[in-house]
C-alpha cells in the first residue's frame, strides 16, 4: 500500500493533481471550516444568524458541486461537509440562545453589578409600596 502511494507520488499524474485547482482550491477553502470550528468556543452573543445560514447554504451548494464535477473532488467535498456541520452546530447554538431561552438562563446564572442594582431598586420600590 505504501509503495503504491510513493510510486504514485513520483508519477506525472500526482504532479498534475498537486498543481491543479482540484487540489489548491480546497486547500485554500479549508480556512472556512477551520474558522467555524474555532468559533464553536466563542460566546453565543456574537453569532450572526444570517451569516451562519448563508455559510451553511453556501457549503451545501458546493458539496453538491464537488460531488457532481468529474472527476469527483473529494477534498472539496470534505471541506464543505465539515463547514456545513460546524455552521449547523453554530445555527443550533444561535437559535437556542436567542429563541429558546438560553440567553435568559445565562443571564439568570450571572448577576452583574447593574442587575444587582436593578434588583435592589425593585426590592426598595416594593417595600415602599407595601408600606403605604
Amino acid at each position: 500500500m505504501a509503495s503504491m502511494f510513493f510510486t504514485w507520488i513520483r508519477s506525472p499524474a500526482a504532479r498534475e493533481y498537486f498543481f491543479s485547482t482540484h487540489f489548491w482550491g480546497p486547500v485554500a477553502n479549508w480556512g472556512l471550516p477551520l474558522a467555524a470550528l474555532a468559533d464553536l468556543a466563542k460566546d453565543e452573543e456574537v453569532i450572526s444568524g444570517t451569516m451562519t445560514t448563508a455559510l451553511a447554504s453556501y457549503s451545501l451548494v458546493f458539496m453538491r458541486f464537488a460531488w457532481r464535477v468529474q472527476p469527483r473532488n473529494y477534498l472539496l467535498f470534505a471541506c464543505h461537509a465539515t463547514n456545513t456541520a460546524a455552521q449547523l452546530v453554530q445555527e443550533g447554538r444561535f437559535v437556542n440562545y436567542w429563541y429558546m431561552g438560553g440567553r435568559e438562563k445565562q443571564l439568570a446564572g450571572q448577576k452583574g453589578p447593574v442587575l444587582q442594582a436593578v434588583e435592589a431598586t425593585q426590592e426598595e420600590a416594593k417595600k415602599v409600596s407595601d408600606a403605604k
